[in-house]
């Protein structure tokens, strides 16, 4: 099993805001699902509805982005796994932005989806570009911490432990049990309260 990820590359997504939360990300009324195959549907339902289909997630140019573009402090609110979740059915798989709820971070990266920082300049000019020509090329290379965007070539950040995590494979935590099932084993024998 390889859930090692060290580079993304396709389109992206620039969605403009601060303070996106994740009741926007996707709608209360969304959480009742017993999976969650479908929510990719439902992501920003409500301002997608609002905006009557002038939405980035609407919008034709960029169906089909892997990576979203975002301002300040998104996921922030409530600390519902489903709002990452809904992202990674539509088909996101990295969001670059200036700053993320840290809970939402953390859900993130417990899918392999990493969340990468930027500066405000930056992210400007990355929502500029991918505006002017939504089928720019983006690639992400958790490696080097750099994003290439056209003719852009920025560095991103995340915090060290989290991009080993993902570099290395163990942000998969069902991943890693399955692929240490002996000294899982041998480790659950030792426990008082667990009957094998």
């Amino acid at each position: 099993m390889n859930s090692q990820i060290s580079t993304i590359s396709g389109t992206a997504i620039p969605l403009t805001g601060n303070d996106i939360d994740s009741d926007r990300i996707i709608p209360a009324r969304f959480l009742r699902c017993v999976t969650f195959d479908g929510l990719g549907a439902n992501v920003f339902e409500d301002d997608r509805i609002q905006l009557k289909g002038t939405h980035p997630f609407d919008l034709p140019q960029f169906q089909g982005a892997n990576v979203l573009v975002v301002n300040s402090n998104f996921g922030c609110g409530s600390s519902r796994e489903h709002a990452p979740q809904a992202l990674a059915k539509w088909g996101i798989q990295v969001v670059i932005g200036e700053s993320f709820s840290e809970i939402f971070f953390g859900n993130c990266v417990a899918m392999g989806i990493p969340c990468l920082n930027a500066d405000t300049a930056t992210i400007t000019e990355l929502q500029e570009i991918l505006r002017e020509n939504p089928q720019t090329p983006i690639t992400i290379d958790l490696n080097a911490l750099r994003v290439r965007c056209g003719k852009l070539t920025t560095l991103v950040s995340i915090g060290e432990g989290s991009r080993q995590q993902l570099t290395n494979g163990t942000w998969d935590a069902c991943g890693q049990l399955v692929a240490n099932l002996s000294q899982t084993k041998v480790t659950a024998g030792k426990l008082p309260y667990v009957a094998w």
